[in-house]
């Protein structure tokens, strides 16, 4: 932990005012942070969070700016067009991977005009079960569904949502299973009806399915990650549970606008890893389930970008998704 610790003060000792090379010293003036999604929601809170840290170790503040509409497009856009000179960054999830298959049209390309610094971290999902759905396990779940075609329903926060693609990924995946999906505003606006037995399943982010769980009010099936997550030991990955192969995240990411002085980028990213390599702000994040990338570069969070729009594009025709 101690030497965690010193790690994380000297990446974070890059961040600061004499981190430059050539004239490219970073920041010369406040900064935004944009959140293309509302204040308060499980996007928000991390980047806040980030944004405080960043604050402490750099000489100008950043500020949260959160910018909704039309899903992340309102927001990405502002970043896409702003001035490449990292006073404008984008702090956004996996919605990104998804934008060029769900809508025809954009005002950006989101590879194209944008550019990753750094991968913050990843949230595994929790498969959930209604609590009175006779189903045990995983398998039972898929020979029920299996059984009974287009008898039930699963939830999500909305049409191209993070759920609503991990769950056609599940159904894919477990062989083709016809299950109707409902869209909601939100998975917190979806939850009521899982609870009571409106649809039947529902994939949401650990740290929103956490005390559902833990509660019994539903039933905890698999998580997507690779590995079980502390929170919930006794739910296994769906590995574990006979679907090897399954893994879907949502993701917290930071761009800029492509074109952006690659001095400045590894000046971003020095200290972002900076901060996220502190071992209290480590605990903080992984209380909200995020599991902490604090070693990316902009080169492997740019691969990760890439695999992740080349594993979901397929998904969302193959489907037929449309955003609401």
């Amino acid at each position: 932990m101690r030497r965690r610790a010193l790690l994380g003060l000297a990446a974070a000792s890059l961040a600061s005012p004499a981190f430059a090379q050539g004239n490219a010293a970073w920041p010369t003036q406040p900064f935004r942070i944009v959140v293309p999604f509302a204040a308060g929601g499980p996007t928000d809170i991390p980047a806040r969070l980030l944004a405080e840290e960043l604050g402490k170790v750099l000489p100008q503040r950043p500020v949260v700016d959160n910018r909704t509409g039309a899903g992340v497009v309102v927001g990405t856009d502002l970043v896409a067009k702003a001035a490449k000179d990292g006073h404008t960054v984008l702090y956004t999830t996996v919605a990104h991977s998804a934008l060029r298959a769900l809508f025809a049209r954009l005002p950006f390309d989101p590879l194209a005009d944008l550019e990753p610094v750094a991968l913050v971290g990843v949230i595994p999902m929790v498969l959930m079960a209604n609590k009175d759905l006779p189903v045990k396990n995983l398998q039972e779940l898929i020979a029920l569904y299996r059984a009974n075609p287009g008898k039930y329903d699963y939830g999500s926060a909305g049409n191209g949502s993070a759920l609503h693609l991990a769950a056609e990924l599940f159904l894919r995946e477990a062989g083709g299973l016809k299950v109707t999906h409902v869209p909601y505003r939100g998975s917190a606006a979806a939850m009521p009806d899982l609870l009571n037995g409106t649809t039947a399943m529902m994939l949401d982010v650990a740290n929103n399915t956490l005390p559902y769980v833990q509660r019994g009010d539903v039933k905890g099936l698999a998580v997507s990650s690779q590995q079980r997550i502390p929170q919930l030991p006794e739910v296994p990955t769906f590995a574990e549970a006979g679907l090897p192969g399954y893994e879907a995240y949502t993701w917290h990411m930071v761009m800029v606008p492509r074109g952006t002085p690659e001095p400045i980028i590894r000046a971003i990213n020095a200290a972002i890893n900076g901060v996220l390599a502190k071992p209290d702000v480590q605990k903080r994040l992984e209380e909200l389930a995020l599991q902490v990338r604090a070693d990316s570069t902009p080169e492997s969070a740019g691969q990760w970008l890439q695999a992740e729009t080349a594993k979901w594009e397929p998904i969302i025709r193959a489907a037929g998704i449309k955003p609401d």
